[in-house]
């Protein structure tokens, strides 16, 4: 009997352990997933078309506030558009949903600068979807929606 209840308080024990591992794992994930977006902001500011190359898959998918639909080249041949010079990039309420391999992060961004000498001032909403492969976080698929011009 005792040995029955030592069995069994050893395993809620490590049960208990597993999951403050996993909970403190996601909680890396997540910082390290924001700290990757960021990234993406400042990559995205400065025209550095290489630093989000190693951001975004392969097969990386964007939809812009517009509608368009744009694959990886694309997308970095945007980025070094010099029509678009950004004076601020930023996320605010930054939500990171980890899965196994996977993550979904949403937020909202504001965007100032100026396209051909007009001024912008956007704010949107944005999910962004990552994948773990290969030892590294990399995005995959990214939506934007225009919430004020």
């Amino acid at each position: 009997m005792k040995a029955s209840f030592c069995l069994l308080l050893f395993s809620v024990f490590m049960a208990v352990a597993c999951a403050q591992g996993q909970a403190s794992g996601s909680v890396a994930q997540e910082s390290k997933l924001i700290a990757l977006e960021n990234a993406w902001n400042l990559a995205q500011l400065h025209h550095d078309a290489k630093a989000l190359d190693t951001l975004i898959g392969d097969r990386f998918v964007y939809t812009d506030t517009d509608g368009t639909v744009m694959n990886k080249a694309r997308f970095l041949a945007d980025i070094r558009d010099p029509d678009f010079r950004a004076s601020l990039i930023a996320n605010e309420d930054v939500k990171v949903d980890v899965y196994p391999n996977a993550a979904v992060v949403t937020g909202t961004y504001h965007t100032k600068g100026t396209y051909k000498g007009k001024p912008i001032d956007h704010r949107g909403r944005f999910t962004d979807t990552w994948i773990f492969q290969n030892e590294q976080w990399q995005c995959v698929a990214s939506h934007t929606t225009l919430i004020h011009k």
